[in-house]
């Protein structure tokens, strides 16, 4: 593209040299021709008038006199009736121009230059304007290449942004380049390359988040798997099975909250549910990891409490903060219910050493842990409870109290019994 702009430009230029150029040579050729030719005849004149007025002043005339007085550099040959000839200066040889004078007494003067002067001053006026030309010629050279060097790297910069998002690393460059065209493109580019990094940090996060979660349902299930191979009776092998396709279907449904968060984060299925019942299968759950760990797991508050949210995904925040306190905490692990205005809370405690100080706040924060975890449990748990309407919180660091606030939905009333009509 580059040579095709300085080649492109550099015809213009030739073009327009040659046909102004070509125009010029033959103005200027003619003008120095006439204007020899005119000099040429305005001599004659002089040495007419010259002559003249020496015969009538009776002076003598002669060449010497005749040169001294016109000033002539030219061949001049003078004619006066009754004598003879008179010539000035050296006749020049080939092609000449003539001028010719003559006045009422008779007199007539012949004036010749030779034409190799208006050749010589012919040659100088090309030689000046080939000069010119050139040097425009060098000029649109240089203009050219600065032109096509202007235009040219951007779009070679454009070809490595895009190469560069082909290639997976869409960070955007903000480079601009003064034209507006190619500023277009530039935006373009950079505003592509903005979406294709939220989308591979969606598609991580997603990655991410199924990783993490799947991992609590799996390692139920399998626990559950476990028991019933060696578990002897029928009865036994029967109840074992129904939790685990239980817990096969909650694996369904965490499965499907991962996809519809990750096509909309906000996006929720919130209905009004039994609190007792997520926090009862999840005691469940935990109580045999707690034990093989030499813990235990307890629960107290209220009960028979209905909050407004999505089962699955309550299960899944409560789940991740009865793992975190097995991973990172110590002793018992209390689950408590309660009320505070029209929210339900439940708050998750354990007597170990708590959240260090230097993470506070940040440990809801994706890849902040304290301890060599993935550090995106609690990160995802919040987003969870956010999506329902609901909210994660720490609110305590030492011991460690977690809290899950849900909106409650308050109990009807039982109708009191109608007295009976006799």
């Amino acid at each position: 593209m580059r040579r095709r702009l300085i080649n492109s430009t550099l015809a213009v230029v030739l073009v327009v040299i040659a046909v102004f150029g070509v125009s010029l040579v033959l103005v200027e050729t003619r003008t120095i021709s006439n204007s020899a030719q005119e000099s040429v005849d305005s001599e004659a004149l002089r040495l007419v008038s010259i002559v003249d007025g020496r015969l009538i002043g009776r002076e003598p005339v002669n060449p010497g006199i005749l040169a001294e007085q016109s000033g002539a550099k030219r061949y001049a040959l003078v004619r006066i009736p009754g004598r003879g000839p008179i010539e000035i200066g050296e006749r020049p040889t080939g092609s000449v121009i003539r001028g010719h004078a003559e006045s009422r007494r008779g007199t007539a003067v012949t004036v010749e230059e030779s034409r190799s002067a208006v050749t010589s001053e012919v040659g100088r006026s090309l030689l000046i304007i080939g000069a010119v030309a050139l040097l425009a010629v060098i000029a649109a050279v240089l203009l050219a290449v600065r032109q096509a060097n202007r235009l040219a790297s951007p779009l070679t910069d454009l070809a490595e942004t895009a190469e560069r998002l082909g290639s997976g690393d869409p960070r955007p460059r903000h480079r601009r380049y003064g034209v507006p065209e190619l500023d277009r493109v530039a935006d373009v580019l950079d505003a592509s390359a903005e979406r294709i990094a939220r989308m591979l940090t969606a598609e991580r996060r997603l990655a991410a988040d199924a990783s993490h979660q799947l991992r609590t349902p799996l390692t139920a299930l399998s626990m559950r798997l476990e028991e019933i191979t060696v578990a002897g009776e029928l009865s036994t092998v029967k109840e074992e099975a129904s939790i685990a396709l239980t817990q096969v279907e909650r694996l369904t449904d965490v499965v499907q909250r991962l996809l519809t968060n990750a096509r909309d984060p906000r996006t929720g299925s919130a209905v009004v549910f039994d609190l007792d019942e997520v926090v009862k299968q999840q005691l469940e759950e935990w109580r045999p990891a707690y034990r093989s760990a030499g813990r235990a797991i307890v629960h107290s508050g209220r009960r028979g409490m209905q909050a407004v949210g999505t089962p699955g995904a309550v299960a899944q925040v409560l789940a991740a903060l009865i793992e975190n306190s097995l991973m990172h905490g110590g002793g018992t692990v209390a689950v408590r219910t309660r009320v505070t205005g029209n929210q339900a809370v439940v708050e998750v405690t354990d007597e170990g050493p708590g959240v260090p100080a230097d993470l506070g706040a940040r440990i809801f924060e994706r890849a902040i842990s304290g301890r060599n975890s993935t550090g995106i449990g609690l990160a995802v748990a919040r987003d969870l409870a956010e999506a329902d309407g609901g909210r994660l919180e720490l609110l305590q660091q030492h011991p460690p109290v977690f809290a899950l606030f849900l909106s409650r939905v308050a109990r009807k009333p039982k109708d009191p019994p109608r007295p009976t009509v006799r």
